[in-house]
């Protein structure tokens, strides 16, 4: 995915300007790495909509930072669950909501993020995921998010985008069970390179952006961001979506265009 191109946005059939939004997720390992790299990457990509998760829990004004070094806003977020969203210039957050995920002692609280956000005159639920290392946990926790997210979805009549660190590749259950519900983003519509961990020699693909009804995917991978910083900002490697309003596509989605993935439902 070209570093400095964001979906087209030209006219549809009925001449107006195509509403796009470009998600990203990242996980960045509570700031412990090169930060200065880090902001290089999430320059470089330029998303309308950021996903985080390993926010530093204890240092939590570093968030706030983060946001401001690039030029985003916090849109959601709280220490418990360590995730965050921020959005970028010409987005407006409508609602936020953070959701504790159910315990599952002994392991870590898990917890889901969501910012209805609003951009150019079309509105989507985002959610910031982070699921657990226990494969039990994270299939029970993908349905109780799965329930917030249709919530907010049916509560505000708007499509909504679920992206996060999975801790799990294509096949497994909660993958399986997310994908029933959603389109993984990649699979549909891939652009450069998928694996995300570990980022100096990534082999796994664990993190994804999942759209649900009423987005259409124009491309999703790996942003081409400098290597050196892709392996030195973080563990992981973000993930960046170009999507697109599906009742904004005209005869693009009509027709079936092979270089636009849609999400007809």
């Amino acid at each position: 995915m070209s570093p400095a191109r964001r979906a087209p946005a030209g006219p549809d059939a009925g001449g107006e300007p195509r509403a796009t939004l470009r998600v990203a997720c990242y996980n960045v390992r509570s700031l412990r790495d090169d930060v200065d790299a880090l902001v290089r990457v999430i320059t470089v990509m330029r998303p309308d909509v950021l996903c985080l998760q390993e926010v530093p829990r204890l240092l939590w004004w570093r968030r706030s930072l983060l946001a401001r070094r690039v030029g985003m806003t916090v849109a959601a977020g709280r220490r418990g669950g360590a995730l965050a969203i921020l959005t970028g210039p010409g987005v407006r957050t409508v609602h936020r909501e953070y959701h504790l995920l159910r315990p599952c002692p002994p392991l870590q609280r898990r917890a889901l993020a969501i910012a209805v956000v609003a951009k150019d005159g079309f509105r989507a639920a985002v959610g910031s995921v982070h699921l657990d290392l226990a494969a039990g946990a994270r299939l029970w926790h993908a349905a109780e998010i799965a329930g917030h997210m249709a919530r907010v979805r049916e509560r505000f009549g708007v499509p909504d985008v679920l992206a996060g660190d999975l801790n799990e590749g294509p096949g497994r259950a909660a993958w399986r069970y997310l994908t029933r519900r959603y389109t993984d983003c990649f699979a549909a519509a891939p652009d450069g390179d998928g694996a995300t961990f570990p980022a100096a020699r990534p082999r796994h693909r664990i993190d994804a952006v999942l759209a649900g009804p009423g987005l259409a995917v124009r491309a999703c991978g790996v942003p081409r961001a400098a290597p050196a910083d892709l392996a030195a900002a973080t563990d992981h490697l973000p993930v960046l979506a170009d999507l697109l309003f599906h009742h904004d596509l005209g005869d693009e989605c009509r027709t079936g265009d092979t270089q636009l993935r849609t999400i007809c439902s």
